[in-house]
């Protein structure tokens, strides 16, 4: 006898515009993010979920995410490792605020690499605005997590399907607000059926033991800018105040003003880890023979600071 595929979605709530509320419903500037619960996002989809799909629902936070923790990011992987261990459950969705939505991403994809798909998802407008497009997103967020065969960490927007380590902010403000760099998307949600353009993401998984059992003692990894005029004395206090490691975002191709570059090489002498990253939006970073920092190529400097930070934090966890 075949097993039946699994029907069930999980939706994790985190807070973000989704769930925001307006003061007008033509206002999608003046208003305040996280304050609906993930029941009532999806209470907005009762009768239009895709077929044979039954949905559970767990608030795992309610913030605006440009307030995201790493005590959040702790609790969200350890919820979303507990459901996907569940044989009834196909997948997961994350409702999430747009402003840090590739960091969460980076991180649970390079944590879990799951087997069944995680999808994130988010609005540019706030729920009670005249037009929002918060439901159709969840909506085809469900669609892409029931999907028979997809797995990994995706975020789904606008129609669009972005790889976990892929998907970036590219507008401020339209609806379509998210891109692939290079790469392009995964695949389009059609009239509530997937169109696939290309494979699922893939990897190996950290795993949940490298967090340990308390955020707040995780590596300090900060983020510095190469620009006109940059000098060695940001990273020279950050050293001094003890940090563990430090991504740059390069100009162009990957280059670093050259005092900061120094600095850089001075802190990476110490003992801190240094990556770079482009400030650049697409394109990847090219080696050359005279680099002397590491490069995170393809991320962004915010996914590149989750990567270092797991990197760290693999590397304290290792026996």
């Amino acid at each position: 006898m075949q097993s039946q595929q699994p029907t069930t979605v999980v939706v994790l709530g985190t807070g973000g515009t989704i769930a925001g509320t307006a003061a007008r419903a033509d206002d999608n500037v003046g208003y305040r993010a996280a304050q609906l619960g993930v029941d009532a996002l999806v209470d907005t989809l009762r009768g239009a979920l895709p077929d044979g799909v039954t949905l559970e629902t767990e608030q795992v936070a309610q913030l605006n995410s440009k307030d995201m923790t790493h005590a959040v990011w702790a609790a969200l992987a350890h919820r979303v490792a507990a459901h996907l261990a569940r044989a009834e459950v196909a997948g997961i969705v994350v409702t999430h605020g747009t402003d840090t939505l590739e960091e969460t991403a980076c991180f649970l994809q390079r944590l879990l690499a799951p087997a069944k798909p995680v999808v994130l998802t988010c609005a540019m407008r706030p729920a009670t605005s005249l037009l929002a497009d918060g439901p159709q997103n969840l909506r085809d967020a469900i669609t892409v997590a029931a999907h028979a065969g997809a797995r990994g960490v995706v975020a789904v927007v606008a129609g669009a399907v972005h790889g976990a380590l892929d998907v970036r902010k590219a507008h401020t403000y339209r609806l379509d607000a998210f891109a692939s760099g290079d790469a392009g998307p995964i695949g389009r949600v059609e009239e509530g059926r997937l169109r696939r353009l290309r494979d699922w993401p893939a990897g190996t998984a950290l795993g949940l033991a490298v967090l340990g059992d308390d955020a707040a003692r995780w590596p300090r990894v900060e983020i510095v800018a190469s620009h006109a005029g940059a000098d060695d004395g940001v990273v020279d206090a950050l050293v001094v105040q003890g940090v563990d490691g430090l991504v740059v975002a390069a100009t162009g191709g990957g280059s670093v003003h050259e005092a900061l570059e120094a600095a850089l090489v001075r802190a990476q002498d110490t003992g801190v880890a240094v990556l770079r990253a482009s400030r650049v939006g697409a394109g990847p970073l090219l080696p050359r023979d005279d680099d002397v920092l590491p490069a995170a190529s393809g991320l962004t400097p915010a996914q590149a600071r989750v990567e270092l930070l797991l990197q760290l934090l693999a590397r304290r966890a290792a026996p």
